[in-house]
């Protein structure tokens, strides 16, 4: 009698806590895959490293900015009081010699910078950072359009992790529900214009190809907004809407190894990173979080498993496609060179670690 009344329960109490079965595929990894030692040996090669420059304006490039807050988030999640240090230190010569490397802030690509000091506002308190952070953030919607929009629009799905991942932080940082307010706004206007039947997004409207890592950041900007959004947001069930239908398809087109692909709707393209990352960060949030069902664990979890195969011994991600302009041509995605190391690559990583860390929110 026992033994029928446990089977009679046991499905009441899946239904209590549905996460239960989810969350065994990220605490059963085998040691090469431990989060703790991933985001350590990513976050050290990051302390060393040189800065990344856009060649062309010589300021500090948003793909360092990336990884940057992504190493801040393990050393806070690890509570390693020396990363925390090591990262702190790399930042002061901006109030100093390395003032002149901070970007303007005038685009997408320029304005995330601003994501750093308010995180490191976060951790520390200190006020300049605040006040450094803060200027990007409102000077981003400084000259709105007739929508409400931040001027830096353009429709390039890269955007909505730039400008989401600044936004959320402004709000992180002060509390003013309008920071949430206007991201969300322009989320969802990049959703209803950008976002096709299938559930994935083309790079922009002149360019019809679903470039993984562009897809990529689409889907991090949806998980940073949703990570922050209230349930009671009267935009959340549009982009959760929209965060839903990229999964499935995601879902999908992952490959047999776990990657995903430079296109991701072409089998003969090769198994990229970056974007590998990038929706294994989304994935793993999403299930830890309740916002997609349980199937979606063993997918992330076997991402995450790809992936590792993809860092060598020195800490540096392979496979991680150059930085890409939009192009309405198959060849341009097809045969863009892939790099060892590139921040591109290293960022999302440390975003999986981070989310592999992270407590449901």
């Amino acid at each position: 009698m026992k033994n029928l009344i446990a089977i009679a329960v046991l499905p009441l109490l899946l239904l209590q806590c549905p996460l239960a079965l989810a969350r065994d595929d990220f605490d059963q990894l085998p040691e090469k895959a431990s989060p703790e030692i991933i985001g350590r040996k990513l976050a050290q090669r990051f302390v060393t490293s040189p800065h990344m420059f856009w060649a062309q304006f010589g300021t500090l490039h948003y793909a360092e900015v990336a990884t940057w807050y992504g190493a801040l988030n393990v050393a806070a999640l690890t509570k390693d009081a020396e990363l925390k240090r090591q990262l702190i230190n790399r930042f002061e010569p901006f109030f100093g010699p390395e003032e002149k490397f901070i970007p303007p802030a005038t685009h997408v690509d320029h304005s995330v910078f601003g994501v750093l000091p308010l995180e490191l506002y976060r951790q520390t308190g200190l006020v300049k950072y605040r006040v450094m952070g803060m200027a990007f953030a409102d000077g981003q919607w400084d000259r709105p359009d007739a929508q409400g929009l931040t001027n830096q629009t353009r429709y390039w799905i890269d955007d909505m992790y730039m400008i989401t991942a600044l936004q959320v932080q402004a709000w992180r940082a002060t509390g003013d529900q309008k920071y949430l307010d206007r991201t969300a706004k322009e989320m969802v206007v990049y959703l209803d214009r950008l976002q096709q039947p299938n559930g994935l997004f083309f790079h922009a409207p002149d360019a019809p190809f679903y470039w993984g890592r562009g897809n990529g950041w689409m889907a991090a900007g949806m998980t940073e907004l949703l990570r922050a959004l209230p349930a009671n947001h009267p935009q959340r069930a549009r982009i959760l809407q929209g965060y839903r239908s990229m999964m499935a398809s995601l879902k999908k087109y992952q490959s047999d190894s776990g990657m995903w692909l430079q296109l991701i709707d072409h089998p003969e393209s090769w198994a990229e990173s970056s974007s590998t990352a990038m929706f294994t960060y989304a994935m793993i949030t999403g299930v830890k979080n309740g916002w997609l069902d349980e199937s979606y664990g063993p997918v992330a979890r076997k991402g995450w498993l790809a992936l590792v195969d993809y860092i060598n011994e020195d800490g540096a991600v392979r496979e991680v496609c150059a930085g890409t302009g939009t192009k309405n041509d198959l060849a341009h995605y097809l045969n863009r060179p892939r790099i060892v190391g590139d921040f591109h690559g290293q960022a999302p990583v440390l975003w999986s670690v981070a989310a592999l860390l992270r407590a449901v929110e």
